[in-house]
């Protein structure tokens, strides 16, 4: 498979679409859940609320913090995420202007 032009694509399209692959994974989705549901940053074991090994939850967190949907500070020997606001807000923006785009009418085909 060669490799995406992803230069021949706007901006936006590659950060959106960066975004959305990051998105694209339950167990990111139940990671980003407990950290919106804590409404602070999370510095506990998220293993223990997702039933996941430290190894993988660390994993789907460095894919999360690459899209640049949360953010990390070091506190010690523990690393703290917190959901980052402006990516939450283009995500928000950009999503509803792609979704606005289709004009669904019944019967189309």
């Amino acid at each position: 498979m060669g490799l995406t032009k992803t230069e021949i694509f706007t901006d936006e399209q590659n950060r959106l679409a960066i975004m959305l692959k990051a998105l694209a994974h339950p167990a990111r989705i139940a990671i980003l859940q407990q950290i919106m549901a804590a409404n602070a940053c999370i510095c506990g074991d998220l293993s223990i609320e997702l039933g996941l090994a430290q190894a993988t939850i660390s994993q789907h967190l460095k894919e999360l913090k690459s899209a640049g949907l949360i953010q990390g500070t070091i506190e010690g020997v523990s690393v703290c995420y917190c959901i980052e606001p402006k990516a939450w807000g283009l995500l928000k923006t950009q999503l509803n202007n792609f979704l606005n785009l289709a004009d669904t009418k019944p019967n189309c085909c």
